[in-house]
């Protein structure tokens, strides 16, 4: 699994831990729950959730299963730099949109000796790599891949369907957009991929 104790800034031995997954996967949760801990043990956090991520709150991290976490809202990834200062733990929610830039901003929170634990969708609406997770994910000492229960046969899902037809790269929905599907059933979904 991962680490969970005490970063010490001053060794530099910081890390990256990506969760990875489709929506409704958990990847929030398990976020959130990290998180916590962290805290918990009294350490410094700060969370980062893209500006555009408004579903459940402005300020907030929040799971489908409506846990939440307070969280500072950021325009882009060097944002993230500029703001975690003295902190232990870093947290990223909803990676996936943020630029490329977040890649070197979480190399260089993790090489400052800073744990960093980044959330999001690994793949589009279309099964394509998402924005920097595939970066992350190679360059993470630790990932967590989650998945969901495909809702038409009840396997494991680890693709986020579509059922709108709108074809913009980033639409912000819920059950009424997406769906959770296997393999199979995303094929069946979409003849055309």
């Amino acid at each position: 699994m991962f680490l969970e104790n005490t970063v010490d800034r001053a060794s530099g031995q910081g890390w990256i831990e990506v969760i990875a997954g489709s929506m409704f996967s958990g990847k929030t949760e398990e976020l959130i729950r990290r998180l916590k801990r962290a805290r918990f043990a009294k350490q410094k956090v700060e969370i980062f959730k893209p500006r555009i991520e408004v579903r459940y709150s402005v300020d907030e991290v929040v799971s489908h299963d409506d846990n939440s976490i307070h969280s500072t809202p950021v325009d882009s990834a060097a944002n993230i730099i500029l703001l975690a200062n003295e902190v232990e733990v870093v947290g990223i929610d909803e990676a996936q949109f943020f630029d490329n830039g977040l890649v070197d901003i979480c190399n260089q929170l993790a090489y400052s000796g800073i744990r960093v634990i980044v959330a999001g969708l690994d793949m589009d609406y279309r099964g394509a790599p998402f924005g920097p997770m595939p970066q992350l994910m190679a360059i993470a000492e630790y990932v967590t891949k989650v998945h969901a229960i495909c809702v038409r046969c009840g396997t494991l899902a680890h693709y986020t369907h579509r059922l709108s037809e709108d074809d913009k790269l980033i639409v912000l929905g819920e059950t009424d957009i997406y769906e959770p599907l296997c393999r199979s059933c995303f094929s069946k979904a979409n003849p055309k991929k």
